[in-house]
């Protein structure tokens, strides 16, 4: 019997001759993989309108998140992506995939997932950044807590010391950054980037020092102190809402710890970003810079798909760009440690434990967020299996 997808599948038969993977329509038909594996993907109508109107990774990730497609094995997927290289199609070939894929879904409105940001203004200023920070922390943080455990700690835990769970791992990270820094019972310290209170909390009751937090999200501050007040460190420790621009000039501190922040800034900023930390830091201050950066040439952001669900205006720059924006600053590099392999396995703890509480993800978060996340966490640690990220703990002093 004849369907609406025949002319599509025979058309992509052709034009794919070799295939890791299943396509599914809705009509009940399919492509199967010619080496008889791999993930299947399931397209509605829906799907192939996406793909149409915006070709690509931007196409395929709304469809995705709007669940017009669904994946059987979002592991294989990242396989798939590592493995295997489409063929080149003409230009020919590819307007007969396009006008087959067009009758076959006939007409319809498109819906644009809600969870999709499309930010306005000047690249990395402080309002730009404000509203892409809140797109990213702005949900219940017990979704968060569904995958970084109860220290809420979001950043690269460290598994190369002998830590064999997350929660070992992300203690001996807080404890790392720490030494590095040489916190001293006392001394005043700046948490760039502050998160949930992870280091700050750590910091000041594992070592007697004064923290000051900084975030752009105020429902992420408002978590962050309740959990200061928890531990009993609110005399120690203070959470603001803040830029890292808006830092006052009279303010001084003794060491800065920055996790997680500095691939953020952008090469439009970070010059003004090491020049700020170097002059809010005493003389001789210590700095520790804990970050993503690019090991591929290229463009620094992170793609259309990230850019519009995950972190809007993420920019990880090469390591190499970073260090000339510190030692321009007036820093002295005194140690660097890449801990790449260290975030490819904090992603795979992510990830599972995300994906042993589905239900509950969906509840806190929805289902187009909770799909994001689950796509999102695959990626990063693909990124860093390849190579194509890393991450790096820079250790400097103020000259």
């Amino acid at each position: 019997m004849s369907t609406r997808t025949d002319s599509l599948r025979a058309v992509l038969d052709e034009a794919l001759p070799t295939r890791p993977f299943r396509l599914a329509f809705w009509d009940g038909t399919e492509l199967p993989p010619t080496n008889g594996g791999g993930p299947t993907f399931t397209f509605s109508p829906d799907a192939l309108r996406h793909v149409l109107l915006s070709p690509g990774q931007l196409g395929l990730g709304r469809a995705y998140v709007a669940g017009d497609i669904e994946v059987d094995d979002l592991d294989g997927v990242m396989a798939l992506v590592d493995g295997w290289k489409p063929p080149a199609l003409p230009p020919r070939t590819k307007a007969r995939v396009a006008l087959a894929a067009a009758r076959a879904a006939g007409p319809g409105r498109l819906r644009i997932p809600r969870v999709e940001l499309r930010l306005k203004g000047r690249r990395h200023s402080p309002a730009r950044d404000s509203e892409a920070v809140r797109h990213h922390y702005d949900v219940p943080p017990e979704f968060f807590e569904l995958f970084l455990g109860p220290s809420m700690t979001y950043s690269c835990a460290l598994f190369s010391r002998g830590a064999t769970t997350l929660e070992e791992a992300q203690e001996a990270k807080l404890e790392l950054v720490c030494s590095k820094l040489g916190l001293q019972a006392g001394e005043r310290v700046l948490d760039v980037g502050c998160g949930w209170g992870a280091f700050a909390i750590h910091a000041a009751s594992r070592h007697g020092v004064h923290v000051t937090g900084i975030t752009l999200s105020e429902p992420q501050a408002q978590v962050a102190r309740e959990r200061v007040a928890a531990a009993g460190m609110a005399d120690r420790v203070e959470i603001r809402v803040a830029d890292y621009r808006e830092l006052g000039r009279e303010e001084r501190y003794d060491a800065i710890a920055s996790i997680g922040m500095v691939e953020h800034v952008g090469d439009e900023q970070i010059d003004a970003y090491a020049e700020v930390l170097a002059s809010r830091l005493e003389r001789g201050g210590r700095l520790l810079n804990h970050g993503i950066a690019r090991l591929t040439p290229g463009p620094t952001n992170a793609g259309p798909f990230s850019e519009r669900y995950v972190f809007p205006d993420g920019d990880p720059l090469p390591l190499s760009r970073v260090q000339l924006a510190l030692e321009l600053a007036g820093f002295e590099t005194l140690h660097i440690e890449g801990l790449r392999e260290d975030y490819s396995e904090t992603l795979r703890h992510w990830a599972e434990r995300l994906d042993a509480n589905l239900a509950e993800g969906e509840r806190l978060a929805g289902a187009e967020r909770l799909r994001v996340w689950r796509l999102y966490l695959r990626a990063a640690r693909n990124g860093f299996d390849t190579k194509h990220t890393s991450i790096y703990q820079v250790r400097c002093v103020k000259k």
